[in-house]
């Protein structure tokens, strides 16, 4: 019994010596908990491909986020990013929940990831656009083939309208546009692109039809600075987008709002800031001509 008493007592003492001692708390280190802890409601985060500037984002999707916030009862946080690779990345990384992206950066990302379509715009009754090329209006180009030597404007690496279709429109006349122009040069979104072209910095660009509808109707001077001089056939809208990892009743909510906003009249007034009549359901295959034209082109790099 004592021998017993001894080795309990030595382990009961090798026990308390080894026991870590509790941390030290710094009152000054501490930092907010985070909106899961605390119960604060997170913010929708939604992301809009650079297809127009910034500023013109922020001032043309307003409307949708307040809309969007005040049927969520949640807040909206816009969260924008410079070119369409970094805001597909934004959508495979859960780091959004909704984004509005080109058609090319949607065919990309449903190959990549499986990013989801969620609906698509309807302007004048239809769910197509089309790139259409412009020059200054004191140029004499009639087509692709007279810009060539000339300074091209693209607008994304990845844009359909503003890089795919125009450098496909020059493989059709034997040659790549580092051969084709003198000098190309990216604006990143496509108003900027229809600006290089009306103030002469550029000879040409091709740009998304929607957004040059919108900016010259904003802007009737802008008719007299630039003309179409070639307009594509028509391809898939560009769409809103889910990742595929999306809660489903979070994704069937954010659906529904954008389907019926048209019968809304908060609803009705975003979407005439935006130039759009409604949001329509849309499926993969209306996009399967642009995976055509983009295989017939190759990769496309910067």
């Amino acid at each position: 019994m004592r021998a017993f008493l001894l080795v309990w007592t030595a382990l009961w003492i090798s026990g308390c010596a080894a026991a870590p001692t509790a941390p030290v708390i710094r009152l000054a280190d501490l930092r907010p908990l985070s909106a899961k802890a605390t119960g604060e409601v997170l913010p929708l985060r939604v992301s809009v491909a650079a297809v127009i500037s910034p500023k013109g984002t922020a001032e043309g999707y307003q409307p949708l986020l307040d809309y969007l916030a005040a049927k969520l009862d949640r807040p909206v946080e816009l969260v924008q990013r410079r070119t369409y690779a970094e805001t597909n990345d934004l959508v495979e990384q859960g780091f959004v929940d909704l984004a509005f992206v080109c058609t090319s950066a949607y065919v990309a990302g449903h190959e990549k990831f499986g990013m989801e379509l969620l609906a698509a715009p309807q302007v004048s009754g239809i769910s197509v656009y089309y790139s259409v090329l412009i020059v200054p209006a004191s140029s004499t180009a009639a087509s692709m083939a007279d810009l060539r030597g000339k300074v091209f404007a693209f607008t994304d690496p990845m844009s359909y309208t503003g890089r795919v279709y125009p450098t496909y429109l020059v493989q059709q006349l034997g040659s790549t546009p580092d051969q084709f122009f003198v000098r190309t040069f990216y604006t990143y979104n496509h108003d900027d692109a229809v600006r290089a072209v009306a103030q002469g910095l550029a000879d040409g660009a091709a740009v998304d039809s929607l957004v040059l509808d919108f900016a010259l109707a904003r802007d009737p001077a802008l008719a007299k600075q630039v003309h179409v001089i070639h307009r594509s056939s028509a391809f898939g809208i560009p769409p809103v987008v889910v990742n595929p990892n999306t809660r489903p009743q979070l994704k069937a909510t954010l659906q529904s709002l954008l389907l019926n906003m048209a019968d809304d009249p908060m609803g009705k007034q975003a979407l005439q800031a935006l130039g759009f009549e409604r949001f329509v359901p849309t499926d993969d295959s209306a996009y399967n001509s642009v995976r055509e034209l983009v295989k017939a082109v190759g990769p496309l790099s910067p």
